[in-house]
């Protein structure tokens, strides 16, 4: 009797097909016989982390912004305000992540401001897990071209929250979570020295020793180590530029300019100069009171 189940192993079907849009995408049209043009891959570079500590949540990013094989910001900022207890980090296409938060943040004050939560008290903090669904709504409704891959975290009465936010819309909570093309240096150092209920000082140096993983170990991830604490209290510390590991200014202090180059004045000759008074003063001008 013969056995119809098929053999276990690999399965090599789509060899042909992916040999194929390898050729195309090679290829300087990047078009196939039926006339489709292939879309290119396109990367982008980030390493952004987060994690939850005994009384806070913290987030870190790095701060380079690079446009395809180019350095565009060397210090952009990507912990990105949503409400006075809650931060995001995105990585992704730049200006995405930065008007997708921009869009929940104002859509959070309006909430705020309708339910009476503008005066901040204790229940009246903003819920991080409405910034989350807010957030992958709008990515889901988009079907992952608006590239924001997000770090969302907070406080609120319920305790600290992190989540992570996938352009697509899915999304996961998570006691410390990496997101960008350093997520994997970052998240070795999570995985060997996370333990729950971290102090603030120890959650800190974590999240730095993170993104300082992803900026040695990731060509898109650069520059310097922003950090964002979000404390149980409400209260919430920016650590802009906290760590600064590739200062160029005393490289730059050791290049010695010659003084030649230097334009004194008077090296450019004034031939005339002549001045013209304005021929309309407020004296000409009629003041109208407006109807009230």
């Amino acid at each position: 009797m013969v056995d119809d189940v098929a053999p276990g192993g690999f399965a090599f079907d789509n060899v042909h097909r992916n040999a194929l849009i390898q050729q195309q995408q090679a290829s300087s049209s990047s078009s196939v016989n039926n006339g489709s043009i292939l879309p290119l891959a396109t990367k982008t570079g980030t390493t952004i982390v987060g994690l939850v500590y005994a009384n806070g949540v913290i987030l870190g990013a790095d701060t380079r912004s690079t446009n395809d094989t180019t350095v565009a910001d060397k210090n952009c900022e990507k912990i990105h305000y949503i409400s006075p207890n809650i931060y995001c980090c995105g990585a992704g296409t730049a200006a995405d992540t930065e008007k997708t938060t921009e869009l929940i943040s104002s859509q959070m004050e309006l909430l705020r401001l309708n339910t009476g939560g503008s005066s901040g008290g204790e229940g009246q903090r903003s819920r991080v897990v409405t910034a989350c669904t807010l957030l992958k709504r709008m990515l889901f409704r988009y079907q992952g071209h608006v590239s924001a891959a997000l770090v969302l975290g907070g406080c609120d009465v319920r305790g600290p929250h992190l989540y992570q936010i996938y352009p697509h819309g899915s999304t996961g909570k998570l006691p410390y979570t990496t997101m960008g093309s350093g997520s994997l240096a970052a998240m070795a150092c999570f995985e060997s020295d996370f333990v729950d209920d971290m102090s603030e000082e120890a959650g800190l140096v974590l999240v730095q020793r993170a993104v300082l993983a992803g900026i040695y170990n990731d060509l898109g991830s650069g520059s310097n180590v922003d950090t964002c604490i979000i404390r149980l209290d409400g209260s919430v510390t920016m650590g802009r530029n906290a760590i600064v590991p590739n200062d160029v200014k005393p490289l730059r202090d050791k290049v010695k300019r010659s003084d030649a180059l230097n334009m004194r004045s008077g090296t450019t000759a004034v031939l005339k100069s002549t001045f013209y008074p304005a021929a309309v003063t407020l004296a000409d001008v009629t003041v109208t009171a407006m109807e009230t």
